[in-house]
């Protein structure tokens, strides 16, 4: 069964990217139903162009305008749909804006999510990143995903493994899941709740106590969040634009050699996770620009879109930051949005 969908021509994206971009798509549609999906690949021309698939649009960056099908996933609803094993089963639509989800958790007295409070995006990107902040991954608490299978017109759930999980990472950043549009997610949440406060920062944020609730702990997340990074709403960015790169022991302890203040955190399997924010620190980048995009002088994970910036301009400052941290460190960062 499909449903009638709306096609816009020309769309202006900026509105619908974080960072603030100035682009457009050459057609959009805003899915507010499975049904229109099926509608939109039941459409021979419809189907036939290339396809965007867009939440919060937190974790893109337009390089230039979309030359196909913007589907605009705005899909809602959400509730707590049973118990499993000692866990709460909560499920979202995949439009559902991420921070008031968590939100919405917490005044359910259902707690597991408030370290990822205040990210931006929608509950289907969540997965796709495997967003992760103070302690907690999206994989800690997944429990099932329904996509929708455009090549074969099926609606399906993977489990965890089926996801495969990693670092910023998951089935549906490589070939074999891109294609996969996210309907709904589901989250397995401790009924016996206790905190994690494994992040040093967050433990050590005034007012928690030894005992904090699940609400204190999402308060204490939020306050440390504004202070580091920007609103996106206010100045455009996607949050951490390079992920912290993972190198071998003998690679982190030879730079150690050199640099021994190098910030490192050993994994368990013996590699060492670098902190790329102090990498780019180093070299001198934070609160710097270039053209009109710049470095945040708070964080230098952050890159900014200060008035006007273009995707190219933002590629060229990120470049760049790239061409240094190699020179310096022999490290390789590798950007966290996904270029289109």
């Amino acid at each position: 069964m499909t449903a009638p969908f709306s096609v816009l021509h020309q769309f202006p994206l900026q509105s619908l990217n974080t960072f603030g971009i100035a682009a457009s798509a050459r057609a959009y549609v805003r899915i507010t139903e499975t049904e229109q999906l099926l509608g939109v690949y039941a459409d021979g021309d419809w189907a036939a162009l290339p396809k965007l698939v867009l939440g919060g649009g937190s974790n893109v960056l337009l390089t230039g305008d979309f030359d196909g099908l913007v589907l605009h996933i705005a899909l809602q609803g959400k509730a707590v749909v049973g118990e499993e094993n000692g866990r709460h089963l909560v499920r979202a639509a995949a439009g559902e804006n991420w921070h008031a989800f968590v939100q919405w958790t917490l005044a359910q007295g259902i707690g597991g999510l408030e370290n990822l409070s205040l990210i931006p995006g929608t509950v289907g990107a969540a997965p796709i990143q495997n967003i992760g902040a103070y302690g907690l991954e999206i994989k800690d608490v997944f429990h099932s995903v329904t996509v929708f299978d455009p090549r074969s017109g099926a609606t399906r759930v993977l489990d965890g493994a089926a996801c495969r999980f990693g670092y910023r990472d998951s089935v549906f950043k490589h070939e074999e899941g891109r294609h996969l549009i996210i309907l709904d997610v589901t989250f397995a949440l401790p009924t016996q709740w206790r905190p994690n406060l494994r992040y040093a920062d967050l433990a050590a944020e005034p007012g928690l106590g030894d005992a904090p609730t699940p609400r204190q702990v999402a308060d204490a997340v939020i306050a440390i969040r504004r202070r580091k990074l920007p609103d996106p709403a206010l100045i455009g960015n996607a949050g951490s634009f390079f992920k912290n790169p993972v190198v071998p022991g003998a690679q982190c302890a030879a730079l150690l050699a050199r640099f021994p203040t190098l910030v490192h955190h050993a994994q368990p399997d013996g590699t060492e996770k670098l902190a790329a924010g102090w990498l780019i620190d180093q070299c001198g980048w934070k609160g710097r620009s270039l053209g009109a995009a710049g470095v945040y002088p708070k964080q230098a994970l952050v890159l900014v879109n200060n008035g006007g910036a273009s995707g190219a301009d933002v590629v060229a400052l990120a470049r760049a930051i790239q061409a240094d941290v190699q020179a310096r460190y022999g490290v390789l960062l590798e950007p966290e949005p996904v270029f289109i």
